[in-house]
């Protein structure tokens, strides 16, 4: 991490995670179908111990607990105290495991040795400082056999709903400087042999990567437009602009949608892998 740079602790517990709280429910109705499509190739069953790697607002780890009913469990692992704290209020149906919020730095957090089944991240793992040693960590968790699965961005390009609205920002803000391909970051694992190469040094058999295509329903125009400048990768071209510019952004965005509505609603399409391996 160079000099001055904030850690994902330090961002998921400021402004970002303050942010992605207050829209949760728009966050989980959004990714709805990556949701649908990491649970399908997770292979959970009735009775599984979950570790959930960057749970966010819990969604997932609800999810999971309701997969593996109540003589399951269920550990909810994040960074962020904001989306904890929205997590721990959301009501659980009865019948379905109990879950362990935590708040921890899963790189390093000692979860304990062959305590889980699986352990499954719905966008959380490509932000880790030492990528290798952190799966390493993961892998120690996961009983013989344990499988991990999670799902991660294909390219910028690849991402419809990402990369239409970054082309209209970009000729309104600086030019952003570009990040480094293998450092932490939404990319981390967009070329998929990186993913293979990492989990391999880590310890992990068997992997593999499955491509995942699903279009995203962001809402009507202006609300898309708010979805995408202010939860999305594009966010970060226009948080720390000035209000001008903030607006021309989200002006210009809508407008664009407001074309490509169909039924008054904008649907953009979104590209992912889909990984497994087991320990």
């Amino acid at each position: 991490m160079a000099d001055g740079e904030i850690t994902q602790a330090e961002y998921w517990n400021g402004e970002a995670g303050e942010r992605w709280a207050r829209n949760q429910r728009v966050l989980d109705a959004v990714f709805a179908p990556l949701t649908e499509a990491l649970f399908a190739g997770a292979d959970l069953r009735p009775g599984d111990a979950v570790l959930d790697v960057g749970c966010g607002a819990g969604d997932t780890s609800i999810t999971a607990a309701r997969r593996v009913g109540a003589e399951g469990r269920v550990v909810a692992a994040d960074v962020s105290g904001p989306l904890l704290a929205v997590a721990r209020k959301r009501s659980v149906a009865a019948g379905t495991a109990p879950i362990a919020w935590i708040e921890a730095d899963a790189q390093v957090e000692d979860f304990g040795e062959a305590v889980v089944a699986r352990a499954i991240s719905r966008f959380g793992v490509m932000f880790f400082d030492d990528s290798v040693a952190a799966f390493a960590n993961l892998r120690r968790a996961l009983a013989p056999g344990g499988r991990l699965t999670f799902l991660c961005w294909r390219p910028l390009e690849a991402n419809a709903w990402i990369a239409v609205p970054r082309a209209i920002v970009l000729p309104l803000v600086p030019v952003p400087e570009p990040s480094p391909p293998d450092g932490p970051g939404p990319f981390r694992f967009a070329d998929p042999e990186i993913a293979r190469s990492v989990l391999a040094a880590a310890g992990f058999r068997e992997v593999a990567v499955e491509p995942v295509d699903r279009p995203l329903a962001l809402g009507r125009p202006e609300d898309a437009a708010g979805v995408v400048l202010e939860l999305g990768p594009v966010s970060r071209l226009v948080r720390e602009q000035a209000d001008s510019v903030r607006d021309a952004a989200r002006a210009a965005v809508a407008a664009e949608f407001a074309q490509r509505a169909g039924d008054g609603a904008v649907s953009l399409g979104a590209a992912c892998w889909l990984v497994s391996a087991l320990r």
